[in-house]
């Protein structure tokens, strides 16, 4: 049986536009971290300096910081702020249970895959009857409207171990 026969009726797929605003939503609320915090360590220098990491604290607060903020969201709540506002839930695409941690990996490391082509992975989402990108595709997930998908679509916290 293949994964889209296995898709109850129920599910609503979040499409292009609304993953397009989410995600911009979501790099707002980081650069409104990111700049100030930048600007204050290095100063209005940086702004010049064509270095792509300019010491230590530029390379957590324009690196590391973006891979936390994602990957924590995703393992707490499924979703990014962004996908929240707008009600989205990320789910395994065959059984709509909250992702595995290898999941969340390759979706995250497929951003890299679908941003390569000129974007077309993220643009994908608009063509593909799922609206899977292509980090979606590799990391078998799909993003549905919270409570599409039955009782279970709550975004409550991932249980502790």
């Amino acid at each position: 049986m293949n994964s889209e026969s296995a898709k109850p009726a129920t599910w609503r797929y979040m499409g292009f536009w609304d993953r397009l605003i989410a995600s911009l939503l979501d790099n707002l609320l980081l650069l409104v971290v990111i700049v100030p915090l930048t600007l204050a360590t290095y100063g209005m220098d940086y702004l010049l300096n064509p270095e792509p990491v300019q010491g230590p604290v530029d390379l957590l607060l324009t690196y590391v910081l973006p891979i936390v903020f994602v990957l924590a969201f995703w393992v707490a709540w499924q979703a990014t702020p962004g996908k929240m506002l707008f009600g989205g839930i990320i789910v395994d695409a065959t059984t709509g249970a909250r992702p595995r941690p290898w999941q969340w990996a390759v979706r995250y490391l497929g951003y890299f895959v679908s941003l390569l082509p000129l974007g077309l992975g993220f643009i994908w989402v608009g063509i593909d009857p799922r609206k899977q990108g292509w980090h979606d595709k590799l990391a078998r997930t799909v993003v549905i409207h919270r409570g599409t998908r039955g009782p279970l679509a709550d975004l409550s916290p991932a249980p502790r171990n």
